[in-house]
């Protein structure tokens, strides 16, 4: 009786179904298609190009606010 006999195969099948029960496996499995289908879609979503717009232009600060702005400081307000 060597390991790839098919009574091996049967004894082996047999214990199983006893250990775990049919509904069982049957949940294994289709848990274990739903994992590969999942690591699939993510191997094929990883290639697709992605159609990303760059981020808006950024205004620098300086250009933003001048140093001589409208608003008047403490400083420059006159006391009445």
């Amino acid at each position: 009786m060597g390991f790839g006999s098919i009574w091996h195969w049967i004894i082996v099948l047999i214990v199983v179904l006893v250990l775990f029960g049919r509904g069982r496996i049957s949940e294994i499995m289709g848990d274990f298609g739903k994992g590969i289908k999942s690591f699939k879609k993510g191997l094929n979503d990883e290639d697709a190009p992605r159609s990303v717009t760059p981020p808006p232009a950024q205004i620098p600060p300086s250009a933003a606010a001048p140093a001589d702005s409208a608003v008047p400081s403490s400083s420059d307000t006159v006391q009445r």
